[in-house]
């Protein structure tokens, strides 16, 4: 991938226009303001008719975008699975390919996050070892050293999942937030060997076998405590917890704004509010630029399925910024690292 950029070619992202709530016209609309700031060559991939009406809307004619004509759409609510493999000309699945080829990059959809993640096994497919591939979450203003994995991508997962997702989450950890030896925990209900559901306790035996920095289990409470850097857990909880932790900026504000009038001192009080506002401001940054898809062979960056302009726009600056990091590449290299030297049993 560095080669490639290093011989002049601009870096080159493939958007998935149809994918998201606000498809196509808020994707659109981002994906020209990224493309007006000069981050990468724009690769938009959508029904022709459909990309020709929202381009119309704005002065592309020195902008470097292109468009790849794709008629079939995944539809809110189609089973995943169902879809991506009964519609190979699907948006995202045209895209996927553009990412398999090597024509692009990387890839940004705002679509659901099954439909893309199975997309990704089925074209680009997993890399060795990894049984599924993850959301990486980072806990940005309150443990900036702290990540969660799985944050959405697996929602029925068996203990071996949970190592693969620890081994990601410790490779993110060394080259997104400079951990040397990330501390890895499972996220359960009791810190004892023995708490926690049966994927838990099974998982725990496997992470104390894998060779990774594994400190046992972590409760809900001290999640924010910095006591690990990695902290494993299935899709279903991580979503919940991630996305209950991304509003708790606004809700407390809000509350806070109710107390002003009643509490003594309210100058402290603004002064409190005014870095509730900035904690609000700082995961809601992190939450518009989304988050990478680990563990597939190739780029896939995932939205919220809400994200609007200025969302896409922020989302391909960090996707840019990731593409550069070579960390698709980097996650490889340490995985058969691990294999070679057996410190990781996969299987």
């Amino acid at each position: 991938m560095k080669e490639m950029l290093a011989k002049g070619r601009k870096l080159r992202i493939a958007i998935d226009t149809m994918g998201g709530d606000y498809a196509p016209a808020e994707i659109v609309k981002g994906a020209v303001g990224a493309a007006s700031e000069g981050k990468a060559e724009i690769v938009l991939v959508g029904p022709e008719a459909i990309l020709k009406r929202e381009l119309s809307k704005y002065d592309t004619a020195h902008l470097p975008i292109t468009q790849i004509k794709a008629e079939e759409v995944v539809k809110e609510g189609e089973s995943p699975a169902f879809a991506i493999y009964h519609k190979p000309n699907a948006t995202i699945n045209i895209a996927m390919e553009l990412v398999k080829s090597g024509d692009v990059d990387a890839l940004l959809s705002a679509g659901a996050t099954g439909a893309v993640a199975v997309s990704a096994m089925k074209i680009l497919g997993l890399m060795p070892g990894i049984d599924r591939p993850v959301i990486c979450a980072p806990f940005v203003g309150l443990a900036p050293n702290t990540v969660l994995v799985d944050g959405g991508a697996n929602v029925d997962c068996k203990p071996h999942h949970l190592l693969s997702f620890a081994v990601i989450g410790s490779v993110y950890a060394k080259k997104l937030l400079d951990v040397n030896d990330p501390k890895i925990a499972l996220l359960s209900v009791g810190v004892e060997e023995g708490k926690g559901t049966t994927l838990i306790k099974e998982s725990y035996t496997l992470l104390q076998n894998s060779g990774l920095n594994f400190i046992g289990n972590i409760e809900g409470y001290d999640i924010l405590a910095e006591k690990a850097n990695v902290i494993v857990c299935d899709g279903l909880i991580g979503n919940v917890l991630m996305k209950f932790y991304e509003r708790m900026g606004h809700y407390f504000a809000r509350w806070l704004r109710h107390q002003v009038d009643i509490l003594p001192l309210a100058g402290s009080v603004m002064k409190i509010l005014d870095q509730v506002r900035l904690f609000n401001r700082i995961t809601r940054n992190e939450r518009d630029g989304g988050a990478l898809l680990w563990g597939v062979n190739g780029m896939v960056h995932l939205l919220h399925g809400d994200s609007q302009a200025k969302q896409v726009t922020q989302a391909i600056k960090r996707t840019a910024k990731l593409v550069n990091l070579d960390v698709v590449n980097f996650l490889e290299t340490e995985l058969s690292t691990m294999k070679n030297s057996q410190q990781l049993d996969y299987q």
